[in-house]
């Protein structure tokens, strides 16, 4: 397989999964979730990544948010499943299951916590890689994970020459880092990347790249259009809606892909809510953003980019 078996592209959420305030997995909110994004008219989407919380739920509740969202999506737009895990097997039969339900591909990070060489590494991905005929995205994740494999571009070449890898996803937060890999492997798979900016329009207009997988999605109002323009060549329009993205991107996370007020996680759930969308809230150890003065950040940063009025009306 290469690029050219998947038509990965534009801007994907990477969801985040409801829980009630009771800790639940809240499936009618899932559902409601991805129809949201499904009217949103997003071109993809990633479930149980890290915006998922992948690493708060069990091994069913990981399979049910996963069928569940195959299901809900219905073929609407692809529907990738993440299957980080600490050990290849366990990621394997993750993979294994996506391939049963009927998502689209998989996708994994380096296992968290080990910290492996990149001759481990090789062996990590292609074990959960060859599990199944799934179509595999390769996720460069170094705040997660303390690896960034971006910063050896002849693992991300060995990477990408395994049968099945398709797509890399590249969130190194050094942005020089992901250009590279956008240069040495983009001709061969595709590339998600932190392109939803005037210098990334330039690269996707030039050296090429294929997409952003945002957590969440709260920029889908500007980052669907700002893609939809892209692939229609209309880079001044383009350019006029990646700067309303960049604006509320900017307010909420570092370069870094920190948050600015809480957790990630916190402040996106806490932006939904005031939003009107489905996205519940944490599980532990991450806490919801409680004080009046975080909430009351995240609603000016909404305000600033124009998804809330200043009296609070959507």
């Amino acid at each position: 397989m290469d690029r050219t078996d998947v038509n990965w592209r534009g801007y994907w959420p990477a969801a985040p999964t409801p829980f009630g305030t009771d800790g639940a997995f809240d499936e009618e909110a899932w559902t409601s979730l991805l129809g949201n994004y499904a009217d949103q008219g997003v071109h993809g989407v990633l479930v149980n990544g890290s915006t998922g919380e992948w690493f708060s739920q069990s091994r069913q509740e990981r399979e049910r948010v996963a069928a569940t969202a195959v299901a809900a999506v219905a073929g609407r737009f692809p529907v990738v499943v993440g299957v980080s895990a600490y050990t290849p097997g366990e990621a394997a039969s993750l993979a294994r299951h996506a391939a049963g339900i009927g998502a689209d591909g998989v996708l994994a990070t380096p296992p968290p916590y080990v910290h492996p060489t990149a001759d481990e590494l090789l062996a990590f991905y292609t074990e959960v890689s060859r599990a199944t005929d799934l179509p595999f995205m390769v996720y460069n994740w170094p705040r997660g994970v303390a690896v960034d494999m971006a910063a050896d571009q002849g693992l991300v070449h060995r990477l990408c020459d395994l049968e099945n890898v398709v797509a890399f996803k590249d969130s190194t937060g050094d942005w020089t880092r992901m250009l590279a890999t956008v240069e040495s492997v983009g001709d061969r798979v595709r590339v998600f990347g932190s392109f939803l900016h005037r210098r990334g329009l330039a690269i996707l207009g030039g050296l090429g790249g294929d997409g952003n997988i945002d957590g969440g999605g709260l920029g889908a109002p500007y980052a669907v259009p700002a893609y939809e323009a892209v692939f229609d060549g209309d880079m001044a329009r383009a350019a006029e809606w990646t700067d309303r993205y960049a604006t509320l991107s900017s307010a909420l996370i570092t370069p870094e892909y920190n948050g600015r007020i809480a957790s990630p996680i916190s402040q996106l759930k806490a932006a939904m809510a005031m939003l009107g969308q489905p996205g519940g809230t944490v599980r532990p150890p991450l806490l919801p953003v409680t004080s009046a003065e975080d909430l009351e950040r995240v609603r000016e940063a909404l305000v600033g980019a124009g998804l809330l009025s200043p009296g609070g009306v959507r």
